[in-house]
This record gives structure tokens, C-alpha cells and sequence, in this order.
């Protein structure tokens, strides 16, 4: 079987979650291929790609606006392979015509959906437009967890048996043995991109409410997304501003020792199609409060502390056991490092190979 992949996100020189799910995706399939050829389509060589065993080809289509809908529409019309799989969800419009060839795509979460004031009104309409095309233009959808599948039936009439449920992995290079000496000796991080959705303007506030015998420090580790800028006037203005630091993007080198190192990881995001720094949090063995909406509960189990992230109170009453109670923080650390083990990116792209297949 010729199986093409869109692996474009792959130029972005800074990956957050779509980005990294591509690249971890590609890194297993390249170690177990099975026995298929692979054409891997991209507007800009990634800088960093895994090694690739001999039946998997990079293609490189220049072009710059509206590549997926006209360059590599243009490339799958000359030379179309007998599977496309599209691990961003933007499905090029040439697919339905292309008969003999099947689409399969993974849609990551409808957050726009649940929460359209998080985004811009171009990025509403443009999400809207793309989720929806990929949700008919598809054989198969891949769904990241069961919460984005029963959104997807929710939201689009999608009947169940087009989903396949393939959970995210977590990286080996997540671990404990990465503890080390940090510039802030007591911190609880937070990882996100800085916008809306995450929920970081409630996290501030509740902490700033925490008892201010704990002299912790709160690390927000992201690069800064729409509306993301106004957190540093409420950071400005807060009476612990010494104590509450924005980091900008944190490359996986630092991210590794920064996750391990803190005393508590916190994800207060409103909605998650998966939580993928959950995972890592637990990995690390660091223990984990996250919200209790979404994807977040499916992910994290047991081994979480959960909040309403909606309740600033709910927030901070969570930060504040965590804090003071050192056998619940234990308890978070060991049911995570024993939850993780059923996460593994050689059994996401196993699975995903099976949906390729048409075996799933």
C-alpha cells in the first residue's frame, strides 16, 4: 500500500500540540513501517526530522498560501496515493475526486465549538468550515480521545462507526531522572499556549488567594497566542508579581528538567481534546491538578486532583491541598507514573497504521 502523509506542520520551528503529535506519529510509524511506501508531503523541510527507513520519501511542494487546497491538492491529482492521511485535520477539496483514494484525518478537539470566544471570529469560521469539510471528506476520523469523538456525533450527526478513539502517547524522555535545580526552588508550572481558552487569567487569581505562607512561585511556560498579552497587565498589577513568571515558549531540552523539577503541575484550561502535558506531568513524576471538563478527567484517571476550572475558589482550594498535603501529593505522583504506562506513541501509530490499513 503507497500511503501519503501531510507532515507541513512539521516547519513550524516552535511545536505545541498538533505539531508535536505529527512529529511523535511520524518517529514511531518510521520504526515500524509495516510493509507500505510512505510519501511524506511538506511545504518547508522540518529541520529536525526523525530518521526515516528507505520506504518512506519526503516531498517537498513549495507554495505558500493555501498549500493544502492548491499545491498538494495539485500533487495527489498527478500522483495519488492509495491512502491520505492528514494528521491535522484540514482535508485538501480535490479528495472526493480522487475515488481511489481513501482519507483518513485526526481531529484533535471542537473547542471553537464550546468556547467561540476564545478564538478570533476568522479563526471561528475558518475552523468551522474545515472541521466540517474534514468530517465529510473522510473515510475515517481519528478522534484523540473519547470526549473529541462524542463531540464530533454531538456536533456534526457524524455516525460513531467512521471514529476511530487513538490516544496520544507520551515521550521516554519525560522522566524523574530529569529533576534538577531550578532558578525557582518551590513552583507550580503551568504549559500552554497563552490565549483564552487556557484558562491562565482564573490560575493567577487563585493564586494570588493561596495562603501566602506557601512562598511558592507560578511558572507559565508558552509561547503568547490571541489575546494572550493582556496576562502580563494582570501579572503587573498582582500583589505577588515577583513570585509569578511567564517564560515564553520552553523548548523540550528545558521543558524536560522544568517538568520534573515543580512541585505540582497545574492545567486549568476550560477545554482539552486530550491534555497531552498531563501526560508528560505524570511521566515526570510530578503530580498533577488539571480541570474536571473535557478530555482531562479521561486522561488523567485517578491520578489527578481535579477543580472546576470555571471557580476561581475551586482553583485555589485545590492548589492549596496539593500544597500542604504531602501524602496526596505522593499518592498523584505514583498513580501517574503507573497511568502512563498505558500511553505509548508506538501504540498510538500501531493503531493509527491499522486505521491506514483499513483494519480498525
Amino acid at each position: 500500500m503507497r500511503i501519503g502523509i501531510d507532515i507541513s506542520r512539521l516547519a513550524a520551528r516552535q511545536r505545541t500540540g498538533t505539531e508535536r503529535y505529527t512529529w511523535e506519529l511520524i518517529t514511531a510509524l518510521a520504526g515500524d513501517p509495516g510493509p507500505h511506501t510512505y510519501v511524506l508531503y511538506t511545504r518547508e523541510l522540518p529541520v529536525d526530522l526523525p530518521q526515516l527507513p528507505p520506504q518512506m520519501q519526503v516531498r517537498r511542494l513549495p507554495g505558500r498560501r493555501l498549500w493544502t487546497h492548491v499545491n498538494l491538492a495539485w500533487e495527489l491529482a498527478r500522483d495519488c496515493p492509495d491512502v491520505l492521511f492528514v494528521p491535522s485535520h484540514v482535508v485538501p477539496w480535490i479528495t472526493p475526486l480522487l475515488t481511489r483514494m481513501r482519507v483518513v484525518t485526526t481531529i484533535h478537539d471542537l473547542g471553537f465549538l464550546e468556547f467561540p470566544v476564545a478564538h478570533t471570529t476568522f479563526q471561528n469560521v475558518y475552523l468551522r468550515l474545515s472541521t466540517r469539510w474534514a468530517a465529510w471528506a473522510a473515510q475515517r476520523i481519528i478522534a484523540i480521545s473519547q470526549a473529541t469523538a462524542s463531540d464530533l456525533v454531538r456536533y456534526t450527526g457524524m455516525d460513531v462507526s467512521r471514529i476511530a478513539v487513538i490516544p496520544h502517547g507520551v515521550s521516554p524522555l519525560f522522566t524523574p531522572a530529569n529533576r534538577t535545580i531550578q532558578p525557582y526552588q518551590r513552583y507550580y508550572l503551568t504549559v500552554g499556549t497563552l490565549q483564552p481558552r487556557k484558562n491562565l487569567q482564573r490560575l493567577i487569581e487563585a493564586f494570588v488567594r493561596m495562603p501566602q505562607t506557601h512562598e511558592s512561585h507560578l511558572v507559565i511556560a508558552g509561547k503568547v497566542g490571541w489575546l494572550g498579552e493582556p496576562l502580563q497587565a494582570l501579572i503587573d498589577a498582582s500583589p505577588v508579581r515577583d513570585r509569578i513568571h511567564v517564560l515564553g515558549f520552553v523548548p523540550d531540552t528545558a521543558l524536560y528538567g522544568l517538568m520534573a523539577s515543580a512541585r505540582a503541575f497545574v492545567f486549568p484550561s476550560l477545554y482539552e481534546g486530550f491534555g497531552m502535558p498531563v501526560l508528560e506531568a505524570m511521566a515526570s513524576g510530578t503530580a498533577v491538578v488539571c480541570s474536571n471538563t473535557s478530555a482531562l478527567p479521561e486522561v488523567a484517571g485517578d491520578a489527578a486532583l481535579l477543580f472546576d476550572p470555571q471557580s476561581v475558589s475551586s482553583i485555589c482550594d485545590a492548589l492549596t491541598r496539593i500544597d500542604s498535603d504531602d501524602a496526596l501529593r505522593a499518592t498523584c505522583v505514583a498513580r501517574g507514573l503507573e497511568r502512563v504506562k498505558e500511553y505509548r506513541w508506538t501504540t498510538c501509530a500501531a493503531q493509527t497504521r491499522a486505521v491506514l490499513e483499513g483494519q480498525h
